[in-house]
């Protein structure tokens, strides 16, 4: 992912709802003839879910104080519902806002009707595309979503190559990221299996929430005491019960949307983990789109993204992949030369991900892997 940054800024892309709130507006900067209010309308779920939410808002945040902006507000959604959608959304125009950072898919209906009643607000969508909008982009509206497929690909093999042969996939909610996420990876597990000529196997679920708890967690250590070796928790803080499962059973995780690794790094520096347990993470770029979009918008060159939704993935650049630093490298035996080949013909469409984000329709794989779907 080290050309991430060159990428983003060489295609001048891209982009970015709860009752907390961050500072009181501060007065604008000299010559400056409107003050500029951003603010983030969360997905469901917490603000400090170590993984979607979290890195959106520091994209919001990181922006706002780079542009001497107040400090942005925001919104989570207290209940999953479009009406508490359309209450933040309407609190945050209340207080000020002139550009609206919304995640998650399910904002679509949401904004289609805010982009129509407040024409003079500008909204980012992350993980939103043209269908969830109704099949169009209203013009103050600004769509970005991941080929979260080719990421989940990327891990399934990856660990497959690496020797694992009893994996698990806990999702959050079965929303359109997530199944692209868990479905790519069980293509990229079947992939690296039929390479090897070994057999492996796959738990999948969904944990119906963006959180862990007791329940998630039994199910998790169900799964670890069983000989499941390896889990990709793909949910915000749902890795919370996977990895604490994981460590009762010497058990491994994948991460996801950021490089968690520093998760584990910090919990055997704290000594609440005995090892770290994240082998590696499919992740998009999550923080430096919203980045990217915030400061097109402050730049003035709206008219260049505005009414448009965008799909990034490996043919548009390194916009999904694993971490590829030396101290996130957890892999025993997969090599980066192995992944840096992967990633060619994934970027070149030799390998083509089937992107299905339908939880009903069921990825293929070969007699070489055994997938086992559980409500």
């Amino acid at each position: 992912m080290k050309k991430l940054l060159a990428l983003f800024l060489a295609l001048a892309m891209v982009l970015a709802f709860t009752a907390c709130k961050g500072g009181e507006k501060e007065p604008a900067k000299d010559g400056d003839e409107t003050k500029e209010v951003v603010a983030f309308c969360s997905d469901v779920g917490s603000i400090d879910d170590e993984s979607f939410n979290q890195f959106c808002y520091a994209g919001v945040k990181a922006i706002a104080d780079k542009n001497g902006l107040a400090d942005p507000q925001y919104y989570i959604p207290s209940e999953d519902t479009n009406e508490q959608r359309e209450t933040n959304i309407r609190q945050a125009i209340t207080d000020g806002a002139t550009i609206i950072v919304c995640t998650g898919w399910m904002y679509g209906p949401t904004l289609t009707s805010a982009a129509a009643e407040y024409p003079d607000v500008k909204f980012v969508g992350i993980d939103l595309t043209e269908g969830d909008l109704g099949g169009t982009v209203p013009s103050n509206v600004f769509c970005i979503a991941f080929k979260e497929e080719q990421a989940g690909y990327l891990a399934g093999y990856a660990v497959v190559k690496d020797g694992y042969e009893k994996l698990g996939f806990l999702g959050g909610v079965a929303v359109p990221a997530v199944v692209r996420y868990g479905y790519g990876f069980v293509q990229g597990a079947d992939a690296a299996a039929q390479e090897l000529g070994k057999d492996i196997s796959i738990k999948y679920t969904y944990g119906g929430q963006f959180f862990g708890d007791a329940n998630i967690t039994s199910k998790m250590e169900g799964w670890y005491t069983t000989g499941t070796e390896i889990v990709f928790a793909c949910g915000g803080g749902i890795y919370t019960s996977a990895v604490e499962a994981a460590l009762g059973s010497n058990g491994y995780v994948v991460g996801v949307d950021v490089d968690q690794n520093y998760l584990g790094v910090k919990g055997v520096e704290d000594k609440t983990y005995a090892y770290n347990p994240f082998v590696t993470s499919a992740m998009k770029s999550l923080q430096l789109s919203v980045e990217t979009a915030l400061t097109t918008y402050l730049e003035g060159k709206w008219d260049t993204i505005g009414g448009k939704a965008v799909q990034y993935g490996l043919e548009e650049g390194d916009f999904v992949g694993l971490p590829t630093a030396e101290s996130s490298w957890n892999f025993k035996t997969f090599t980066a030369a192995e992944y840096d080949e992967l990633l060619g013909k994934l970027k070149s469409g030799e390998i083509k991900v089937d992107n299905n984000s339908d939880p009903a329709t069921k990825p293929t794989v070969s007699e070489h892997t055994a997938v086992e779907y559980i409500d």
